[in-house]
C-alpha cells in the first residue's frame, strides 16, 4: 500500500472508522464511474458534492491513484487502514488475491445448484475470502449475488468495524455487477470464535461444508485477557503459550460437517513449536486428510514478517499427510505440485513433527541420546531495557566508566560486568571485539545471586544509581508496566544472573554453520543469544564438533524454524532432539581432536550411517 494514501488518511480523516469508510467507499465508487441509486446501506456512505469540506478532501484522496480503485485495492485498503495497534490485537492482515483464489478453487469443486454449499469465514476480517468465494460460486451456479449471500456465505469478526466493511466490500461487488437492490441479508456476525455460538443464528444448524481463512496472526503475549481464558475450552491450546491461530483449527475442524474441508493460510511454527504440540496430537489422533503447502522463508505478506503454510484439511480419515515445502518459483501457486505423504504413526507430537527429509530426521532423532539430555542449555540475562543497562564506554578512569544516554553519565567500574551478545558471533569471532559493559545491581551472598538492596546500592554505587534513578520512568514501561520486580531497579528477569564458568557461545538465529566460542571466564555475562553451559571445557569441545558438523546443520536446516535469507533458528527448542550417538570415550577424543573436516563429517555419518554426500 503506497505510505502517501495512508498519510493522507491519517492527517485528514478522524479515527472513526465511519469517517474512514465514507471516503474510501466514495474514492472506489467516484473512480470507477459506479452510481448507486437503490442500495441504502451503500448511499450512507456516499460523500456528496453538497459538503465542500468532505468533498475537497475526496477529490485530493482520489488523486493519490493513479488508476481506478481496483476491488483488490479496495480490500487492502481496508484492512491497511486498521491502526498498527489493533493489528497487534485482531491479527488483521491482507491475504493477497493469488492465494485466497488457491485456496477457493482447492476447497470447492465446481458448485452444483441444487447441492448449495455453506462457506464460513471464522475471522473474516474484511471478507476477502468470502469475496473470492462469492465470484466462484456467482461462475459455477449463475445465482444473484443476494441469493449467494443469503444462502451460502457466513462470517465472523470479533470486531464490528470489520463486520460493516465486509458488508461494503460484498454490497460493492453486487453493486458492481448490476444488483443495485435495496438491501442484502448477509449472515455476517460480531463475536469472538473462541466462544461463539452458531446455533444461535442458524436454524437447525448442522455444520458448514466449507471453512475457509486466515486465522488471526496474534502472539501470546498480545491476547486480550478475555480470550486468553478461552483459551483453555480448547484441547490444542493445552502446551506452551499458544499463539491465537492455534485455536482456530480445532474451531474450524468442530464446524465443519462429515466430508467437509478447511482452507487456512496460518503460520507454520505449529510444526515444531512448544505451543503448537498439543495441536499436533489432535491431528496425530485425529488422522483428518491434510496437505500443507509450506512457503518455509518466503514472504508471502509483504508488510508483515511472517513464515505461513496453506493447510487443506478434509474431514474424513487418513493414515497419512501430504506435504511439500514450495520452491521460490512455486510459490505463486501457479504450478501444480507433487506432494510426499508421510505417515502420522511416524510423526512425534512430541518432538515435532519432521516433515522435510522425513527418514533421515527420524533417523537421526532415533539415534544415540537426544542433546538436550546431553548438554544443558541457557538463554543469558534479561534486563527487558538493554539499551539502559548495556553500553560501550565512551571513556573510563580508574573509578569510572562514562556512557552517553542523553547526557554524559559516570557509572561505578565496580557495579559493571563485562557482557556479550553471542548473536554477534555470526561475523565475529572474537570475544573480545564484542564485549561491552553492563550495570549489574546483584551480589552474591553463598553463592546465591541477590539484588542489592537500594540503600546500599545508592551508599555504594551512588553514580550508577543516580543514572538508572534518572531513567526511572522509562524502566516503569517495561512488560507494558504491569512487571512485578523485586525493585525497581532490578533486571526484567533473574536469568542467568549467576556465575557460569564454562560456556560454549553461538548466535540464535543464523545463516549458516557459526562461530562456536568456548569461553570459561566465570564473570563474563551474556544477552539476547544462547550458549551451552558445562562440567568441563572437554565436554564443551565435544558438543562443539558435533554442532559444528555437516550432520547437525542438515538436521538444523531440514528441521529448524526459517527465517528470510535462509537464517535458521538455533534455539532449544530446534536442536534439543538431535540424536547424539553414543560414541566410545576414544571415538570422542577423535572427534575433539581431528582437525580434518572431511574426514570428521565422513566418520561421524559413518556412525550414523547416513550418506549426506549421496545427497
Amino acid at each position: 500500500m503506497d505510505r502517501n494514501v495512508f498519510k493522507y488518511i491519517k492527517n485528514h480523516i478522524s479515527t472513526k472508522p465511519f469517517d474512514v469508510d465514507r471516503l474510501i467507499v466514495s474514492a472506489f465508487l467516484r473512480s470507477n464511474g459506479t452510481s448507486v441509486k437503490n442500495n441504502k446501506f451503500i448511499l450512507n456512505y456516499i460523500i456528496s458534492k453538497e459538503n465542500d469540506e468532505e468533498h475537497s478532501i475526496l477529490e485530493d484522496f482520489i488523486g493519490l491513484f493513479d488508476k481506478p480503485i481496483s476491488f483488490e485495492k479496495l480490500i487492502e485498503l481496508f484492512e491497511f487502514v486498521i491502526s498498527p495497534k489493533e493489528k497487534i490485537v485482531t491479527g488483521a492482515v491482507y491475504t493477497p488475491e493469488y492465494v485466497r483464489n488457491y485456496i477457493v478453487n482447492s476447497c470447492l469443486d465446481k458448485v452444483d445448484i441444487n447441492n448449495l454449499p455453506k462457506i464460513c469465514d471464522p475471522a473474516c476480517g474484511c471478507a476477502g475470502f468470502l469475496f473470492s468465494a462469492a465470484l466462484k460460486l456467482k461462475e459455477d451456479t449463475q445465482l444473484s449475488f443476494a441469493e449467494i449471500y443469503e444462502k451460502t456465505l457466513f462470517g465472523l469478526d470479533i470486531e464490528n468495524y470489520s463486520i460493516t466493511r465486509s458488508k461494503l466490500l460484498l454490497s460493492l461487488l453486487a453493486i458492481n455487477h448490476g444488483e443495485d437492490i435495496e438491501s442484502f441479508n448477509f449472515n455476517l456476525h460480531q463475536g469472538n470464535a473462541l466462544n461463539f455460538n452458531w446455533s444461535e443464528k442458524i436454524r437447525h444448524f448442522e455444520g458448514f461444508t466449507h471453512i475457509l481463512g486466515n486465522p488471526p496472526y496474534v502472539c501470546s503475549r498480545n491476547i486480550d485477557e478475555g480470550s486468553k481464558k478461552l483459551l483453555s475450552n480448547w484441547q490444542v491450546c493445552s502446551t506452551g503459550h499458544p499463539d491465537l491461530y492455534i485455536p482456530f483449527f480445532e474451531i474450524g475442524m468442530s464446524l465443519l460437517k462429515k466430508n467437509g474441508i478447511l482452507g487456512y493460510i496460518t503460520m507454520n511454527t505449529f510444526f515444531k513449536s512448544v505451543n503448537g504440540r498439543a495441536l499436533r496430537e489432535y491431528f496425530n489422533k485425529s488422522k483428518f486428510n491434510f496437505k500443507i503447502l509450506d512457503f518455509g522463508s518466503n514472504q508471502v505478506f509483504g508488510s508483515k514478517s511472517t513464515y505461513t503454510c496453506i493447510c487443506l484439511i478434509r474431514n474424513t480419515y487418513s493414515s497419512s499427510i501430504s506435504y511439500k515445502e514450495l520452491s521460490r518459483s512455486e510459490i505463486t501457486l501457479d504450478k501444480k505440485v507433487i506432494l510426499n505423504k508421510i505417515s502420522y504413526d511416524s510423526l512425534s507430537h512430541e518432538k515435532g513433527w519432521n516433515l522435510k527429509e522425513h527418514e533421515i530426521l527420524n533417523k537421526i532423532e532415533n539415534s544415540g541420546k537426544p542433546f538436550g539430555t546431553l548438554f544443558k542449555s541457557r538463554n543469558g540475562i534479561a534486563t527487558l531495557k538493554n539499551k539502559l543497562y548495556i553500553f560501550a564506554p565512551i571513556k573510563e578512569d580508574e573509578k569510572y566508566y562514562y556512557l552517553k544516554n542523553g547526557k554524559t553519565y559516570a557509572i561505578e567500574k565496580e557495579v559493571c560486568k563485562d557482557i556479550i551478545n553471542p548473536n554477534k558471533l555470526i561475523k565475529s569471532t572474537s570475544i573480545e571485539n564484542i564485549k561491552m559493559k553492563v550495570i549489574f545491581p546483584y551480589e552474591t551472598e553463598k553463592d546465591n545471586v541477590k539484588l542489592i538492596k537500594e540503600k546500599n546500592f545508592t551508599e555504594k554505587y551512588p553514580k550508577a544509581y543516580a543514572y538508572l534513578k534518572d531513567k526511572r520512568k522509562i524502566l516503569a514501561t517495561r512488560d507494558k508496566g504491569k512487571g512485578n520486580y523485586e525493585n525497581w531497579y532490578a533486571f526484567g528477569r533473574t536469568q542467568c544472573l549467576e556465575n557460569l564458568k564454562y560456556k560454549l557461545f553461538f548466535p540464535h538465529i543464523t545463516p549458516k554453520i557459526p562461530n562456536f566460542i568456548l569461553n570459561s571466564d566465570d564473570n563474563l555475562l551474556f544477552h539476547n543469544g544462547i550458549a551451552l553451559i558445562g562440567e568441563s571445557e572437554n565436554e564443551l569441545q565435544f558438543a562443539k564438533k558435533i554442532m559444528s558438523s555437516r550432520l547437525f546443520w542438515f538436521y538444523i536446516t531440514n528441521s529448524s524454524r526459517h527465517y528470510g535469507s535462509q537464517y535458521y533458528s538455533l534455539s532449544k527448542t530446534y536442536f534439543k532432539n538431535f540424536g547424539v550417538f553414543d560414541f566410545s570415550q576414544k571415538e570422542r577424543e577423535y572427534i575433539i581432536n581431528e582437525e580434518n573436516w572431511d574426514k570428521l563429517n565422513q566418520f561421524i555419518e559413518s556412525k550414523y550411517q547416513i550418506e549426506l554426500n549421496e545427497l
